[in-house]
């Protein structure tokens, strides 16, 4: 079990996150129930994530498809599961039997696969389309370039439902640095938002993260992902 110092820091951070959440959305005029919190509990134990539950947060994000499988199974409440890690073809008929929505879609050979699994389950799988905005080869994501053909290419899939872009920003110390990634991102969704696809609607935009999330607000973020504000360092 967690001691009773940790479970009071999780109740804490959190009234932390939402407010701060509530005071960067009045101040530039959103709804601060529009930005949805996700909380990231990779490597966290199950007992935190009923924490979290226990708390009002009920989207839960995890990165490894093994890891979510053991804590959705054990989790005795109900819940949103986000997977918002890279996901390997061979983890894809797994992973939809559980996670609700799938945000790191990055290939169309991963938008095949996820189709057919979909189709063997009899369900429309939600999934956000991740875009490398950063600009480092190194990171997974669509190029920002390619996002437009790679979506309307994606949308002729009938077992997935497009709702929006995801990105991860980049590692800098200065939030501020990060808004050009955000910016992108919310122009690009506009743009694909006006060409009415079929199976592709756009309302969601997932960006921003312990660092950043309060310039990710300022940017049209509805999903903001985090995990070291409410749970501390990963082990």
């Amino acid at each position: 079990m967690l001691q009773g110092r940790n479970l009071a820091s999780i109740y804490d951070n959190i009234s932390r996150l939402q407010e701060q959440i509530a005071k960067t959305a009045n101040r530039i005029g959103r709804d601060p129930d529009s930005v949805q919190l996700v909380a990231v509990s990779k490597t966290k134990p199950i007992e935190a994530i009923h924490e979290v539950l226990d708390a009002g947060i009920t989207h839960i994000g995890e990165n490894r498809v093994q890891e979510a499988k053991v804590k959705y199974d054990a989790i005795d409440r109900p819940a949103t599961w986000h997977m918002v890690g890279h996901l390997q073809t061979n983890k894809i008929k797994q992973a939809i039997q559980f996670f609700d929505i799938i945000q790191s879609v990055d290939s169309l050979r991963l938008v095949g696969t996820i189709d057919q699994r979909s189709a063997d389950l009899g369900t429309q799988k939600p999934i956000l389309i991740q875009v490398n905005t950063s600009g480092n080869t190194s990171r997974f994501g669509i190029m920002p370039d390619q996002v437009k053909d790679f979506v309307a290419q994606a949308s002729t899939y009938s077992n997935i439902q497009i709702k929006g872009l995801m990105t991860i920003g980049k590692f800098e110390p200065d939030p501020e640095s990060v808004r050009p990634s955000f910016t992108m991102l919310r122009e690009l969704r506009d743009d694909i938002a006006v060409q009415n696809l079929t199976n592709v609607d756009m309302g969601c935009l997932s960006m921003g993260m312990t660092n950043d999330f309060e310039v990710a607000i300022e940017e049209g973020a509805n999903y903001i992902r985090i995990g070291r504000s409410i749970f501390g360092e990963r082990n």
